[in-house]
């Protein structure tokens, strides 16, 4: 058996979800635990949009730094 991961836009959920639920051992795991909600996912892009260059720090210099401030 496979195990497949798949994202579709939430308009198709209903009907992707009950095609599958008429195939034998076929089981459905809605994992929502992990999932981010909508209205953040907006914030998160809006912010992206808005970003500037200078605003957009070096991930090796965010890393040394949290390094120097938490000393790990």
């Amino acid at each position: 058996m496979r195990q497949l991961t798949v994202t579709i836009p939430d308009s198709f959920y209903e009907t992707f979800i009950s095609f599958f639920k008429h195939i034998p051992d076929v089981s459905i795991d809605e994992n929502v635990a992990n999932e981010v909600p909508i209205w953040q996912q907006e914030m998160v892009l809006e912010r992206m949009k808005n970003a500037k260059p200078e605003d957009y720090i070096d991930a090796d210099v965010a890393l040394e730094d949290l390094k120097k401030k938490y000393g790990f």
